[in-house]
């Protein structure tokens, strides 16, 4: 299993699984990854990989487990729900080999909410695996659960969020990874490729990305630079920017919001 790295200088790493027939059916649109990704970056822990799977369990296992032996943290979307297709909490606990029980805090949550005891679809929604933690839902429903490196959160992408709120106190994150971005206006990705490659390999320890744009306005692209060390980010920019101006880019400029 995945552990927890945290040290200094070390990447804290994760990974996210999104489950559900509705999101590769295309019925549904995923969203939840772009705000995990982004929750992840202010926490210090680098998202290094996703996987969206079908409602099938044999294949959430197998997924879960190549992802919590690999990464540091695993968080998953969708399937906790009281239908009968709602399997990721059985899939879970298959993977860590554990049994799944009727959390008495749930039941006791679902009936002040109701006035009655849940009926038998309800009460699906209150299984956690044996040994496993509550993740809060402060917004409606149940709550979800985590298990060894493994966050299981709801689908719903308002109810998702509410509920990653109790996930970053529990993470030990590593250095919060910074962003700078030099505009080029005016010029095409081949004109800037071999200053770029130079740098970068110069650089290994940074991120350097090339994101072209075109419109009305004109065209360039935005070279976003990202480390988690301050003074090589701010000298890698200096010398993107010098290697640029040497290769005859004329229209370059260090953009005063990171992007």
């Amino acid at each position: 299993m995945g552990s927890p790295a945290g040290k200094e200088g070390q990447a804290v790493t994760a990974a996210v699984l999104i489950i559900g027939d509705e999101i590769l059916s295309g019925r549904t649109q995923d969203t939840n990854l772009r705000d995990i990704a982004l929750y992840l970056g202010v926490h210090g822990v680098d998202l290094m990989e996703a996987r969206t799977v079908s409602d099938v369990h044999e294949d959430i296992i197998a997924a879960l487990d190549a992802l919590r032996t690999r990464y540091d943290y695993v968080i998953t979307t969708g399937g906790i729900g009281p239908t009968h297709d709602d399997i990721t909490a059985d899939a879970v606990a298959a993977a860590f080999g554990f049994e799944l029980y009727e959390h008495p805090d749930i039941i006791a949550m679902m009936t002040a909410r109701w006035g009655a005891e849940p009926n038998a679809a309800r009460r699906r929604m209150a299984r956690v695996p044996v040994g496993g933690d509550l993740v809060k839902n402060p917004v409606q429903g149940p709550p979800g659960f985590t298990i060894g490196n493994v966050f299981v959160l709801a689908g719903v992408p308002q109810i998702m969020r509410g509920m990653l709120e109790d996930v970053g106190h529990r993470l030990k994150g590593g250095a919060v990874v910074l962003s700078r971005t030099v505009r080029v206006e005016g010029s095409g990705e081949g004109v800037i490729a071999a200053p770029l490659e130079a740098v970068a390999k110069a650089h290994p320890g940074m991120s350097l990305g090339s994101y072209p744009f075109y419109g009305d306005g004109g065209y360039g692209s935005n070279l976003v630079l990202r480390g988690r060390d301050a003074v090589e980010l701010e000298a890698t920019v200096a010398e993107l920017i010098a290697a640029l101006l040497a290769a005859g880019v004329a229209n370059v400029a260090e953009l005063t919001v990171p992007a």
